[in-house]
């Protein structure tokens, strides 16, 4: 039996794919790469993020490439990300959901809590993590010690999330997971973990 959700934010609760292949494009005008769309963004989307990089262009990262994209993106990120909305049905799931719930992010912590907070739903969240140290990398560690902090056995708790590194860090602490179709993932990928694929939030609640 569900008692407790953990959310991810980015293409999960938040809609930022927009912003998200904005700043990419950005990131690598100085490249000459092609523009890309949602869906190209989607065929090269991987965690950790410096491997989608790589896949972008073809070749390793040279020393000291990654920090400089990584810097570059998110500055065109926090621009642009400020015209996105949450996902159409957040709030319905968020409100209608009678168990505890929270919220773990691959985000910057600093950026993360203003931002929730700046939609009104913080209060949903009996805690909210984002990343405090380098961003880019694997879920799995963050949400073992999101876990610890909360105090919630993991057989008692459903990920919702819109990546394969979502369901990976699911699976790595013994929690439950189903995936969502609104963020950076493919269907195809998505649905190559084995775990539930949905097309809304509100029919990942079902999975609860």
């Amino acid at each position: 039996m569900t008692k407790h959700i953990i959310w991810d934010w980015n293409g999960t609760l938040f809609h930022d794919i927009d912003a998200v292949v904005g700043a990419t494009n950005e990131v690598f005008k100085p490249y000459a790469l092609p523009v890309l769309t949602a869906d190209g963004f989607r065929a090269v989307y991987t965690r950790p993020i410096w491997l989608a990089y790589e896949r972008l262009l073809g070749r390793p990262l040279a020393e000291g490439e990654w920090e400089l994209l990584d810097d570059g993106f998110h500055e065109h990120y926090y621009r642009l990300s400020d015209t996105c909305a949450l996902a159409a049905d957040a709030e319905l799931v968020l409100t209608g959901w009678t168990g505890t719930q929270s919220l773990c992010s691959m985000a910057p912590h600093a950026h993360l809590v203003p931002k929730v907070d700046s939609f009104g739903i913080s209060g949903h969240f009996t805690r909210i993590d984002g990343l405090l140290g380098t961003t880019g990398g694997e879920k799995a560690a963050h949400m073992t010690a999101h876990i610890q902090a909360i105090g919630v056995d993991p057989g008692e708790i459903l990920v919702i999330g819109d990546s394969v590194d979502d369901g990976l860090a699911a699976k790595h602490v013994g929690a439950k997971a189903v995936l969502y179709t609104g963020g950076m993932t493919t269907r195809a990928d998505l649905e190559s973990t084995g775990l539930p694929v949905v097309d809304t939030l509100a029919d990942a609640l079902d999975y609860a």
